[in-house]
């Protein structure tokens, strides 16, 4: 749903909607298609869920967003009696139809269950390692190859009110700690799904939870929102220690995970303006990337860098007579990696928004640890000016420097490995369909590219590759679509890269939909690996193993069903995107359910497998 910054100049027209408390199906379809339209009904590459999307919701779901998720900004703007209205609209139910998503406190883990205790295996933050390698160790995982295929579903828990939770599971001394779009975060016990506690935070969460012990010596969970807030929080009681605002930008938030590292927090910002300059009538656009340093102790900044250096200058006036602003963009969608022996920090940017092109977009950048100082960069995609009124078919291209752009975002993090060598590089998907190997002692130079996809504004590579230090792992998104839909004929799958050479070792592609509708053969979410198999998730529902040799599917588990849940609460699996699986101590984690990017079954499950 998109908004418009001139609101007060079209009130009065919707003053007349709101009679006696109640607003007509004809007013309320006319404000959709006012204010609403140019991002869930357009037939580019929107962002937004589509209407076939927003139809499989509840009206509680879709009131949620309106009102504390991810469209609360803009549900700001409307009144309540319209934000009813809307929701029941676009569900096409009446709120008080679907059951009420309450928990019982039979739930919750009773008096007798183990206290918080750090030891043992676990899964920390989004990628395992500082370094992102999406790699767990045989010990850790506690499951082999061979015991792959006699996974199965041991418990599975119901996130309240949700359409999609796809934060990246984080598992440590015997908790499970999840979130979803709404809010809710969760600590579970990871062998019964019991409840320890859960925290409801300002906003919806999609980044992993990283934990460590605290000054005094008791563990903290660290995360942030979709309010561009962080937090720390007691991990064994989840009572909030502080809470800091990383951004004042109206649209800032964010999506990628943060990194702990010699007490510093470091949190990448990203922002929902590129899908708000759908809008005409936007003044696109402002917003510009950047890294925040935290103390983690406090919360305090300590230092700030941004993607962009100056703030965007008045540039023209669009062609539906509003100010355009530029440069803009360059957001960091996703977790920063960590190389202490160098005293960097490596982030991957996003695009421009508007012109002139910011010179950081579509780049790997290096930053100190210390201090936040830019130390190299390197432009992968250059001139890519790209934003929600860009594609051809998009309503009105307003907004868009220029439509031959390719969008070609970094939405995964850069991996910090070593080959077997003993050479160093960064190796990173992007939405392009290419992987590149960079050298880190070299400003970023490339020692290998290789085009393993079609690439696209839906990728591409989306959200995290892995690698064991001998292969790469990468899931291939390469939606097209059809109208709103995508074309169940189109997508990707999963490919292995020689990590020294960058050679294509197997390519595995998405199997057929058959009779599946709504299906789509495409593989957004982050991989994880574990010695000899590789795990990916399908847009179509389907949690996915492969054989890390030859890439042959060794297990597979058809999500996109309803579920009794440990919790109680009513759930339902469906797409899988952006975070991957954990695995850990002989059990494997998972999130189903996604309404957002490529997402075509909304869900709110999450799921516990275990070997038999």
């Amino acid at each position: 749903m998109r908004t418009s910054m001139n609101w007060l100049a079209v009130l009065p027209a919707f003053a007349s909607l709101v009679l006696a408390g109640s607003v007509s199906a004809q007013d309320t379809a006319a404000q959709f298609q006012t204010f609403c339209a140019t991002c869930h009904e357009s037939d580019g590459e929107s962002r937004a869920p589509g209407r076939d999307v927003l139809r499989q919701m509840s009206p509680e779901q879709i009131l949620s967003a309106l009102e504390k998720g991810t469209m609360s900004k803009v549900g700001a703007e409307r009144s309540r009696v319209e934000r009813r209205a809307l929701a029941e609209y676009l569900a096409g139910k009446k709120l008080g139809s679907s059951p009420l998503a309450a928990i019982p406190q039979s739930a919750y883990c009773g008096a007798a269950a183990k206290a918080f205790d750090a030891s043992g295996p676990n899964w920390n933050g989004w990628g395992v390692t500082q370094a992102n390698t999406r790699f767990q160790p045989a010990n850790d995982a506690g499951i082999s190859e061979s015991e792959v295929p006699r996974l199965k579903l041991k418990w599975a828990f119901g996130f309240p009110g949700a359409s999609s939770a796809s934060a990246q599971p984080v598992v440590l001394g015997g908790r499970v700690y999840i979130s979803s779009w709404e809010g809710d975060v969760f600590s579970l016990d990871a062998r019964t799904g019991c409840i320890h506690w859960r925290l409801e935070t300002e906003a919806g969460i999609r980044s992993a939870i990283t934990l460590a012990p605290g000054a005094g010596k008791p563990w903290v969970a660290y995360f942030s929102d979709l309010a561009a807030n962080a937090y720390a929080v007691d991990a064994a009681s989840g009572k909030i220690l502080w809470k800091s605002k990383l951004d004042s930008y109206p649209l800032a938030r964010v999506s990628g995970s943060l990194k702990l590292h010699d007490g510093l927090l470091y949190i990448p910002v990203s922002s929902r303006e590129e899908s708000m300059a759908a809008d005409p009538k936007y003044p696109c656009c402002r917003f510009r990337g950047s890294v925040v340093a935290l103390d983690a102790a406090s919360g305090k900044q300590v230092w700030k860098t941004y993607t962009i250096a100056d703030q965007a200058q008045r540039t023209q006036v669009s062609r539906a007579g509003v100010q355009s602003w530029g440069p803009s963009g360059a957001a960091v969608w996703s977790s920063p990696t960590i190389d202490a022996l160098r005293n960097s920090l490596y982030v991957a940017t996003g695009n421009s928004y508007s012109a002139p092109v910011a010179p950081m977009s579509d780049a790997i950048v290096a930053l100190d640890l210390k201090s936040g100082r830019i130390l190299w960069s390197r432009q992968i995609t250059p001139n890519d000016t790209w934003n929600g009124s860009c594609p051809e078919t998009a309503r009105d291209h307003a907004n868009c420097a220029d439509r031959a752009a390719p969008d070609y975002d970094f939405a995964s993090p850069p991996i910090l490995v070593e080959d077997r060598g003993g050479r160093a590089k960064l190796v990173i998907g992007q939405k392009s369909g290419v992987l590149f190997a960079l050298d880190p002692d070299r400003k970023g130079a490339t020692v290998w590219e290789r085009r393993v996809g079609e690439g696209g504004t839906s990728g591409g590579i989306m959200w995290g590759s892995a690698t064991d230090g001998e292969r790469v792992y990468a899931a291939l998104s390469d939606a097209k679509r059809v109208g709103r839909e995508i074309d169940p004929e189109s997508g990707g799958g999963l490919v292995a890269l020689e990590l020294k050479t960058g050679k294509l070792l197997w390519n595995t592609p998405h199997p057929d939909c058959g009779s599946r509708k709504p299906c789509g053969k495409v593989q957004a979410a982050a991989v994880s690996a574990i010695p000899g198999a590789v795990f990916s998730g399908s847009v179509d529902g389907h949690l996915r193993a492969y054989s890390a040799s030859d890439g042959r599917i060794i297990w597979q588990f058809d999500s996109a069903r309803e579920f009794a849940t440990v919790n109680g609460v009513p759930a339902r699996g469906g797409s899988i995107s952006d975070g991957g699986v954990a695995v850990v101590d002989g059990m494997l984690f998972a999130n189903s359910g996604y309404s957002h990017h490529s997402g075509i079954i909304p869900g709110n499950v999450f799921l516990a497998f275990g070997v038999e």
